[in-house]
C-alpha cells in the first residue's frame, strides 16, 4: 500500500510489465523499493540503472508487483523469494489534510507507522538494512529560526507528522540496521507536486497568491535518490536530514518556477497562510540541517535553484 501518483507527463523509467531492474547484477542481495511509482520511487528506478545491485520495485499501481507492507508475513515472503538485503521504503500516506479525517486514522497509522515497523522487523531477521523516508512534518509545534537538527525533539502539529514520527520510533525500537532520512518539499518530473502544479497555474492564471510565511527548502527527488544510493554503499545507522541547499518560501519557490519556465506573465503575489485555511497547521520554518548526512556519507548537495532548473528543463524536453 502506498501513495498513488499517476505519471501523466513523463514516461515510466522502466517497462511497465517489469518489477525487477536488470541493473548491472553483481550477485549481491537485492534491494526492494516500495512505493516505486511515487516521485522518489521513479527517480530511484532511473538511478538504479547505473547500480551494481539488483532491484525489485513494488507499488499498488498497475505494472508493478503488489506488496501489502502492512502485512508482515507478505513482506517476509517477498524478502525470502528475492533474497532482499535492503529495503528502501518510499511508501506512505502523504495527503496531509486528509490524514486529519478520523475515518482514515487507522489506515494512516498503518501505512506511516505499522508498515515501517514491519519492514524493519523483516530486515532485522536477515541482518539487512532499511532505508526509510520521513518528513519535516515531524517538526512544527515549536517556533524555530535555525535549521532543525536530527536530535531535535519532534513536535508534529497534525496526524501525518505524528504518524511519521511514530514510524521512526517503531523502526528504532526493532534494533534493525536503518537509515531514516527526513526530507521536505519534494518535487520531480513525476506525479503530482508543487512544481508541476505551479507550472500549470502560472501558465493559465493571470494572477496567483502564494504563501510567504512558511520557510523551508525544496528537494529535487533525483538528488535525494542519488543521496540514498550513496548512503546504502556504506550504511551508518541513524536519522539524517536531506533537502537541497538554501532557504526559500513557497512564494519564492513559485517565482523561480515561473522564471525558469519562461512564464512571466502571471502576477504572483505573496500572502499569509491564514488566507488558505487548512485542518493542519503547517511548519512555519522547517529548514533542515544537513551537516550530518554530508559529513557521514561525503555527499555534496546541490543548491535548490540549480536543481529546479534541471527539473524544469527535463519537463520541457519530455
Amino acid at each position: 500500500m502506498t501513495e498513488k501518483n499517476n505519471i501523466q507527463d513523463y514516461p515510466l523509467p522502466c517497462p511497465a510489465d517489469s518489477t525487477e531492474s536488470k541493473g548491472k547484477g553483481s550477485g549481491k542481495g537485492a534491494i526492494l523499493v516500495t512505493g516505486a511509482n511515487g516521485q522518489l520511487g521513479n527517480e530511484i528506478q532511473i538511478v538504479s540503472r547505473d547500480s551494481s545491485h539488483n532491484f525489485v520495485f513494488t507499488d499498488v499501481c498497475e505494472g508493478y508487483e503488489h506488496l501489502d507492507i502492512t502485512d508482515l508475513e507478505a513482506i517476509r515472503e517477498m524478502v525470502a523469494k528475492n533474497n532482499i538485503k535492503c529495503i528502501i521504503n518510499c511508501a506512505a500516506w502523504t495527503n496531509v489534510d486528509c490524514a486529519e479525517d478520523p475515518a482514515k486514522a487507522e489506515l494512516v497509522e498503518a501505512l506511516n507507522a505499522t508498515a515501517p515497523e514491519n519492514l524493519a522487523k523483516a530486515m532485522k531477521e536477515v541482518d539487512g538494512l532499511l532505508v526509510h523516508v520521513s518528513t519535516d512534518y515531524v517538526f512544527g509545534g515549536d517556533p524555530y529560526n535555525t535549521p532543525c537538527r536530527e536530535d531535535q525533539k519532534g513536535t508534529p502539529t497534525g496526524v501525518y507528522g505524528a504518524t511519521k514520527l511514530l514510524g521512526e520510533q517503531k523502526i528504532q525500537a526493532t534494533g534493525c540496521n536503518h537509515i531514516i532520512i527526513r526530507t521536505a518539499w519534494l518535487y520531480s518530473e513525476f506525479g503530482k507536486n508543487f512544481c508541476k502544479t505551479m507550472l500549470n497555474l502560472t501558465a493559465t492564471k493571470p494572477q496567483l497568491k502564494v504563501v510567504f510565511d512558511q520557510a523551508g527548502t525544496p528537494t529535487y527527488a533525483l538528488d535525494l535518490a542519488n543521496a540514498i544510493m550513496t548512503a546504502i554503499e556504506k550504511p551508518v545507522t541513524g536519522i539524517y536530514h536531506y533537502s537541497n541547499e538554501g532557504v526559500c518560501s513557497w512564494f519564492d519557490f513559485t517565482k523561480m518556477i515561473a522564471e525558469y519556465s519562461g512564464q512571466t506573465d502571471c502576477d504572483i503575489q505573496p500572502c499569509h497562510s491564514n488566507e488558505f485555511p487548512s485542518p493542519v497547521t503547517r511548519p512555519s520554518y522547517s529548514v533542515l540541517d544537513k551537516t550530518k548526512i554530508k559529513e557521514t556519507f561525503g555527499i555534496k548537495i546541490p543548491y535548490w535553484t540549480d536543481s529546479l532548473k534541471k527539473c524544469i528543463n527535463n519537463l520541457k524536453n519530455c
